[in-house]
């Protein structure tokens, strides 16, 4: 039965394994993205390969409606806004440009996160809504819109080719007439089951949640954990003294894109937190860092692509004593943000204008700028300011700045818009920030390869290290503090092209073997912790951590081991590296001061669905993801087939009956001539 099925399926049918859909996204007020009918949706495949080629699919052709397959270089608001306008397409597959598109590409918006970050009608309302620098000009805002057709992205360019192959070899139009049937056909499965808003879908789960024995969830809140940790150990379980000062250093660990769970980020993410890591090692390294009189903190946001979804967690737990640090602890602030795009020596130092207008926090801005001007390395990093009249671009300190005037600056690569012409898009590629390998290196040797982009990236966090110590109270030379390249360059290649490599099995725990996927993507998702947030953990617990000489049994429960102080330090059995001689590796234990907190926007904890203050986003759930080509028949034929099958099966009911109706003569057995009968 079901093997037979199974092959004629297969006959029929040509799967597309290698894509990534449009989902649908929710938050307080509107739904994005794409999604198609309960059934799937199914179209006759053009290719548009230049913008003549539409013409076919909106007005000329004679077998609407359409699945259109686009080049990548046409995947644009000019494009989509034509398709999504007309009845007579049903869906889109779309290649991926090769090269990247020359003139950019950035489906997110203009200006990013508006609303959620420090500038509004009564802070700075000059600066609100980007009136005075659009920091991402390149923004279409197409991850904003909401289609209702299916869109996915064909990863695999063999598949892409079987299917241009199917409709050369049927779909192509002859001598300006439709071709013949059958005709190579598409379908695309994405059905989303929430609807409207994240307030809408929320209240649904919730009533299923409180009046049925299965409930059915239609969506989850985007939410993840911040990792973060400290130079000197703090209780984690604590508070930590009012007295006692805290230099925040911040960056952000997730990106985004239009299609699912596709998210390189190298530019927007990747490259800075890079950069801190390789800035926090560089610190821990320094021999008297036990004696600085303020501490610092490395914090890693997740979700700050979803209206500072890390960020405003931290900050609300902190108003609300549920965090060992309070808000008064934090004594000045200093976030890396798109660092890797340089145009020259420049790194730029953007401060908030409205905050600096009171003395107190201008005198201490004032000397922020000044230790980090005074760190620069002659000719290869020059800090410079932005400009006074400047607001700040978007970033996590927005969010502390919101609940509190803190003398702050962000770093970034660019003066005012972003140099980044890629950003939260599936171009943010290494690609993008200049990452290239020599030909012919083995995975082992490309994730030691040391590139001009890990060197690059090294002097910025040797900059920011050094200016750190000094702003802790580090009195030392800081000429000694310099952050390891080769360190960057592992870090970039697994963060950005092949997480299951060779150092990074080394340092997590065996039993998260399973997270190290091939390409590495930092969307922020629904179920956490996501890959990125465990690495970075794990990441950061290597290089700031130290090995201590306990067993496997003391290790995993510290709280049964003398002097351990569990609340002080966090203790992880890493499986290490393999033994030179065999297969098996040589586990360590990893004491470090890395913790997680909660990455979950306050507008959930709060049940505010709806809420201005807080991000609100929510994914929506799907039953299946799946895309497949075959022939379809014209609808005559289609129609013929019908009718001569109903012909078939009425004249066989008729003959039936009437076979069963005259049964007794038809089937009677005849006498025997030589019985007689007495």
């Amino acid at each position: 039965g079901s093997c037979q099925g199974n092959s004629v399926e297969r006959k029929i049918y040509i799967p597309l394994n290698k894509t990534a859909p449009c989902v649908r996204l929710l938050n307080a007020t509107h739904q994005i993205g794409c999604q198609s009918s309960i059934s799937g949706d199914t179209g006759v495949i053009h290719v548009v390969e230049k913008e003549d080629d539409l013409n076919w699919v909106l007005t000329d052709g004679p077998h609407p409606p359409y699945m259109v397959l686009l080049d990548g270089n046409l995947f644009n608001r000019k494009v989509m806004l034509q398709l999504k306008g007309t009845s007579r397409v049903s869906g889109l597959a779309v290649a991926v440009a090769k090269p990247n598109p020359p003139q950019g590409f950035s489906p997110g918006l203009k200006c990013p996160n508006d609303g959620f970050g420090v500038y509004s009608k009564d802070y700075g309302p000059e600066y609100a809504h980007c009136n005075q620098t659009v920091w991402n000009p390149v923004g279409s805002g197409l991850s904003y819109e909401d289609f209702d057709f299916p869109i996915f992205l064909l990863e695999d360019a063999n598949e892409t080719q079987v299917i241009k192959q199917c409709y050369q070899d049927h779909n192509v139009p002859r001598d300006g007439s439709g071709p013949e049937y059958p005709l190579c056909a598409m379908q695309l499965f994405s059905h989303m089951h929430a609807v409207t808003s994240t307030v809408t879908c929320m209240r649904r789960s919730s009533l299923q949640s409180t009046f049925s024995i299965n409930p059915e969830i239609v969506c989850d809140p985007l939410l993840d954990y911040n990792v973060w940790s400290t130079l000197q150990p703090i209780n984690s379980s604590g508070k930590v003294d009012p007295d006692k000062e805290v230099i925040m250093v911040a960056s952000r660990i997730d990106s985004h894109s239009f299609f699912w769970n596709i998210a390189p980020g190298a530019e927007s993410a990747v490259s800075s937190f890079v950069t801190h890591l390789a800035a926090a090692e560089a610190l821990h390294k320094a021999s008297d860092v036990h004696l600085l009189q303020r501490n610092i903190m490395f914090t890693f946001f997740q979700g700050e692509t979803f209206d500072y979804i890390g960020s405003s967690r931290m900050v609300y737990d902190m108003e609300k004593d549920k965090f060992p640090l309070r808000l008064d602890n934090i004594h000045s602030f200093v976030e890396l943000n798109q660092v890797a795009l340089r145009n020259g020596t420049a790194l730029w130092m953007h401060t908030d204008p409205v905050s600096r207008m009171n003395n107190s926090v201008e005198v201490q801005v004032r000397n922020l700028l000044d230790i980090l001007s005074s760190s620069s390395m002659e000719g290869r990093v020059t800090l410079q300011e932005a400009g006074f009249s400047q607001p700040l671009p978007p970033s996590s300190f927005q969010r502390f700045l919101r609940a509190r005037h803190i003398p702050g600056v962000v770093l970034t690569d660019h003066q005012t818009a972003f140099q980044n012409r890629y950003y939260q898009s599936m171009y943010d590629t290494p690609e993008n920030i200049r990452i290239q390998y020599p030909e012919g290196l083995s995975p082992e040797e490309t994730l030691e390869y040391v590139t001009d982009t890990a060197k690059s990236l090294a002097d910025v966090a040797t900059v920011v290290a050094r200016a750190l110590y000094r702003l802790a109270g580090g009195a030392n030379n800081t000429s000694a503090i310099q952050a390891d390249p080769k360190t960057v360059s592992r870090m970039l290649y697994g963060f950005m092209i092949k997480m299951n490599n060779s150092w990074f099995q080394s340092i997590i725990k065996p039993d998260l073997k399973g997270i190290l996927g091939d390409v590495p993507q930092h969307y922020v998702a629904v179920s956490s912790p996501v890959n990125t947030t465990y690495l970075v953990q794990y990441v950061l617990a290597n290089l700031t951590g130290t090995v201590v000489n306990l067993t496997k049994e003391e290790c995993l429960n510290p709280e049964k081991t003398p002097n351990s102080e569990k609340e002080m330090y966090d203790y992880a059995w890493v499986q290490g590296s393999l033994d030179p001689n065999s297969t098996s590796r040589v586990p360590y234990c990893v004491r470090s001061t890395v913790h997680l907190s909660k990455a979950l926007s306050p507008a959930f904890e709060l049940r505010q669905w709806g809420s201005t203050e807080y991000s609100t986003w929510t994914e929506s759930r799907w039953k299946e993801i799946r895309a497949r080509i075959f022939l379809v028949a014209s609808k005559e034929l289609e129609i013929i087939t019908l009718v001569v099958g109903i012909i078939i099966l009425v004249f066989s009911l008729l003959a039936t009956y009437f076979i069963n109706a005259k049964a007794d003569i038809l089937f009677s057995i005849p006498r025997d001539p030589g019985a007689v009968a007495y």
